[in-house]
């Protein structure tokens, strides 16, 4: 099933969705029809700037949502949270999807409305994604009082063009399975809901604030593609440390605007973010028990098992056994 609709700035996802499911709305909430699969889709408003979406689902056939951006300048900034189970396909303006993640399938994503974006949702896997869509006013009265940066004035620029990723923190998964599970029909629901949305909020914002306070570079539906092109490369094959001059080539990008734009949009160089998906990738392995430490090491690409175990320790403080007994 194939959902496409135009990013306006008065587009409402329910409204649409129900009427492309001929299904009704109840009280902001559409039900999937029984031989489409099983779950809902959920609006809330916090007022005409500020509204979230929960999409919660199971189908029997792939779902593909496809964002068309309005072309005009939009005051509206979309933050999806993604905490799935499989595997997340995305992809920008209109090459085919690439492979988003390979063991963490969780990810917040913060988009202007300018940039054009496919996602495709396996059949037979749990769906669990919130989207919040605010308007810079609104952006800046929450962050109102707080320090300068890079990062904070790039989403609260008029007209201006970005793409971030973070991870899902722990604590914010949480967050997200509260807002989820909360009883719709307690009188205080919309108001604890809000603010917990907020909370999310707060935790992304914080993450990015960590990030160097660098000049913010636009960025475009092209470009996105590109740099989702190079992170699928990355974690294709996370045995061979990139060489930028090769990625580069293949983003038809300059190397110094490749760095530029997957610092920016991944919050890491390159090179660092392989290496922090290498580690994740040997602490999977550790844990799953079937691989001793060398093994890991080695299929890592690691031919110095001494650096593998200072290089493992330095991210996650313990060496590889004793990670792999804890």
């Amino acid at each position: 099933m194939t959902f496409r609709f135009v990013a306006t700035p008065d587009f409402d996802f329910v409204t649409q969705f129900a009427q492309h499911l001929q299904v009704p709305v109840h009280d902001g909430l559409v039900s999937l029809p029984e031989h489409l699969g099983r779950g809902y889709v959920r609006k809330l408003q916090f007022g005409v700037d500020f509204k979230l979406t929960t999409h919660r689902y199971e189908l029997h056939e792939d779902l593909v949502i496809q964002r068309q951006a309005a072309g005009a300048s939009s005051e509206q900034i979309t933050i999806f949270f993604y905490n799935n189970e499989q595997p997340l396909d995305i992809a920008f303006a209109n090459h085919p999807q690439v492979r988003f993640s390979q063991r963490d399938e969780s990810a917040v994503q913060l988009t202007s409305n300018d940039l054009s974006s496919t996602i495709r949702f396996p059949a037979r896997h749990a769906v669990h994604y919130l989207v919040v869509a605010l308007k810079t006013p609104r952006l800046k009265a929450l962050l109102a009082g707080n320090e300068p940066h890079a990062v904070l004035s790039a989403l609260t620029a008029e007209g201006g063009s970005f793409l971030f990723f973070e991870s899902l923190s722990a604590e914010a998964k949480l967050l997200l399975k509260n807002i989820t599970d909360v009883n719709q029909h307690d009188g205080l629901s919309h108001f604890y809901i809000q603010v917990k949305v907020q909370e999310l909020l707060y935790l992304v914002f914080r993450k990015l604030m960590l990030r160097e306070s660098a000049p913010h570079q636009p960025i475009n539906s092209a470009d996105a593609e590109r740099l989702l092109q190079v992170h699928e490369q990355l974690l294709t094959d996370l045995s061979t440390p990139p060489v930028l001059r090769e990625l580069a080539q293949q983003a038809a990008m300059s190397e110094t605007k490749l760095k530029q734009l997957f610092k920016q949009t991944f919050g890491s160089s390159v090179y660092t973010y392989f290496q922090q998906a290498r580690m994740k990738e040997a602490a999977f392995l550790l844990k799953q028990g079937q691989r001793s430490v060398a093994e890991v090491g080695y299929a890592l690409g690691f031919s110095n098992l001494s650096h593998f175990s200072r290089l493992f320790e330095k991210h996650y403080g313990l060496n590889p056994k004793r990670y792999a007994q804890s």
